[in-house]
């Protein structure tokens, strides 16, 4: 099973993503928390070893996707490769445009799966 915890649903990769995904097992989408900048260590902790809890009930052949707020990811990926369960993250190849008026066009090709 490939766990997808990230703000980016499977159904909007690209179908790269989706074949490369598909080699670890079938894609579970699980929504990454909101973690405000304000939320005490504490807080995060609490709400990392909720996901850790989501995750593993799932089963034990898992590969987890995680991508966002560094200090979560942390503590996530920190638990899991402690439980056995391998943790990758996305890389991708960005192209940016720079228009006239300051502002900038990123667009984010995928590349492949990175172990954590």
């Amino acid at each position: 099973m490939f766990v997808n915890l990230t703000n980016h649903p499977s159904k909007i990769w690209s179908k790269e993503q989706l074949y490369a995904a598909h080699r670890y097992g079938s894609i579970v989408d699980i929504c990454f928390p909101n973690i405000e900048p304000s939320f005490s260590s504490l807080k995060v902790k609490k709400i990392a070893e909720s996901t850790v809890d989501r995750i593993t009930a799932l089963g034990k052949d898992i590969t987890v996707h995680i991508m966002g707020e560094m200090t979560f990811t942390f503590m996530v990926v920190t638990r899991l490769k402690e439980l056995g369960i391998k943790c990758v993250a996305s890389t991708t190849e960005r192209k940016t445009t720079y228009n006239d008026d300051g502002t900038k066009l990123s667009e984010f090709s995928f590349v492949k799966f990175r172990e954590y």
